[in-house]
């Protein structure tokens, strides 16, 4: 069954929603919708339509390299919200310290965002939207439960426990899959498979979030044998990492999973994860 014209439709208004209320005030909350909206409409144009105009490749591309900024902005967000939320009384100087780190850094990737977003850059986005939109041949389009299933096949379940790089594709896989699942007509059985995407994709993001703060704790404060905070946040990433893959494996979206999760995870403490690039998804 094609794409739901209502759903097609919405995706478009809501990224033009969400690139005004982006230019307009860079917070956490425009940052993380703005992405969101790019990521449905680079759902909706790569894995649903049979081939893209060179119109519409070009406005991914714009897309792409606000959002690779607002990314970085987004990043700080989500480590700055986890180490706030980590109530521990080791090394409260050096916390500090770390929170202040992430705040200036946070305010520096913001206004090179901000002077991203310029009226002329936004009119420019508005125009290719609507030119994209247009273009839009509904009729041809894939099926978005069939496109949801075929992402989710393209997730390794390797007889062996999964490694960092191995879950950090399963995230973006299952991200994409949400998104083109949420084009389908509304149906109980599509509801109860985007529920368990969403769900899938929450823990899976925990985890990532907890890890981004290990690496940037390590690379400021030293390894765990270093800094009593970093071992702490080490341990809190080891325990989201567990938890994500036995997720995985539990997941009836994914169907047969991986075998249960290692004790450790397999890359070294304060060691950065290598983000592997996804297929047509060169943005991470």
């Amino acid at each position: 069954m094609p794409i739901a014209p209502k759903r097609c439709r919405l995706v478009f208004r809501k990224l033009e929603r969400d690139l005004e209320k982006l230019a307009a005030q860079q917070s956490n909350e425009t940052v993380h919708r703005f992405r969101t909206s790019t990521r449905r409409l680079q759902t909706l144009l790569e894995e649903l339509m049979p081939q893209r105009t060179r119109k519409q490749k070009k406005l991914l591309k714009i897309l792409r390299a606000i959002r690779q900024q607002a990314g970085k902005v987004r990043d700080l967000d989500v480590q700055l919200a986890a180490l706030r939320s980590l109530k521990i009384p080791l090394e409260p100087r050096r916390k500090t310290r770390l929170l202040q780190g992430l705040t200036e850094l946070r305010a520096k990737h913001e206004k090179k965002l901000r002077k991203t977003l310029t009226k002329q850059t936004v009119r420019e986005i508005h125009k290719h939207l609507t030119r994209a939109s247009q273009e839009i041949e509904l009729k041809s389009s894939g099926d978005p439960a069939t496109a949801a299933r075929q992402i989710l096949s393209r997730v390794a379940t390797p007889s062996r426990p999964l490694t960092e790089d191995e879950l950090h594709r399963c995230r973006l896989l299952v991200k994409r899959a949400r998104y083109a699942a949420e084009l389908a007509p509304e149906s109980a059985a599509t509801t109860q498979f985007i529920t368990q995407l969403k769900r899938l994709q929450d823990i899976l993001g925990n985890w990532h979030d907890w890890l981004t703060l290990t690496n940037t704790a390590a690379e400021r404060l030293g390894d765990v044998n270093q800094s009593p905070l970093v071992a702490v946040l080490h341990n809190m990433a080891s325990g989201k990492f567990r938890q994500a893959v036995a997720a995985v494996a539990a997941s009836s979206a994914l169907g047969t999973g991986p075998k249960p999760v290692p004790l450790t995870p397999s890359r070294k403490p304060g060691a950065r994860m290598a983000t592997p690039t996804l297929r047509q998804d060169p943005a991470a």
